[in-house]
């Protein structure tokens, strides 16, 4: 299975994990299988994309993506998630709502941000909003020994920020925009400056110094960058 991963155009991040940066936009879906489920972290910035991402994702497998994980409720981490049908979805608590509410703004800041307009309505005709809300956190069993913890990490980056901490040796956290490597950290209107730097805290307590933080922009980092963001962001924005 993982002999294939760089040949689809994905960085194998150990055994069963691996994560695609996907173009224009450079955000990143990781995906983490297990003998009996696979678990696809963010679904990418279209139906088209999302396409992409299952027809990768079965080909390196041999199966479907059982379970999705979407990190935030912006356009470039989950319009293509109507590509995964039966999937389990999740997200955290209020993501659901947002997204069924949203989709004008959706498509709006799709279409400004670049998105082809046909591209952006498409995938919200059939834009898909999770099933399964996290509070706290919530274990995903993917078969042996192979777990995922999804982790509501509140309103930093978002108003609806979820991490994935994959243990292992060494440990993978999927941060979603909590964490940017290929720019600086995009605060928008329901971003939530005051609290963020507490988020990254609860990143590194989930991961640990010797952990491999993924971020959804950019190349995979360590705990000093993530703590080097955290700084950064308390300065930014006047907080401790």
């Amino acid at each position: 299975m993982d002999a294939s991963w760089e040949d689809f155009g994905w960085e194998r991040l150990g055994h069963g994990t691996g994560r695609r940066r996907l173009p224009v936009w450079d955000a990143t879906a990781l995906l983490v299988a297990g003998p009996d489920g696979a678990l696809l972290c963010d679904t990418g910035s279209s139906l088209r994309e999302g396409v992409e991402l299952r027809t990768q994702a079965e080909a390196l497998l041999g199966r479907r993506v059982t379970h999705i994980a979407l990190s935030h409720p912006h356009f470039d981490h989950v319009l293509g998630t109507a590509a995964f049908a039966g999937a389990r979805v999740y997200g955290s608590e209020g993501t659901a709502k947002l997204l069924r509410r949203g989709a004008d703004e959706l498509y709006a800041d799709a279409v400004a941000q670049g998105l082809p307009e046909a591209d952006a309505a498409g995938s919200l005709d059939v834009l898909v909003a999770p099933d399964h809300e996290v509070r706290g956190e919530l274990v995903v069993d993917l078969g042996g020994g192979r777990e995922a913890v999804l982790v509501n990490m509140g309103a930093a980056h978002s108003g609806h920020d979820l991490a994935v901490l994959v243990p292992g040796s060494p440990a993978l956290v999927f941060c979603g925009d909590l964490v940017e490597e290929s720019g600086e950290p995009q605060a928008g209107p329901d971003a939530r400056p005051a609290c963020w730097p507490a988020a990254l805290d609860r990143l590194l307590e989930l991961g640990g110094d010797d952990a491999l933080y993924v971020p959804g922009h950019g190349a995979v980092v360590d705990a000093a960058f993530v703590r080097a963001q955290r700084e950064a962001l308390a300065g930014r924005f006047g907080v401790s």
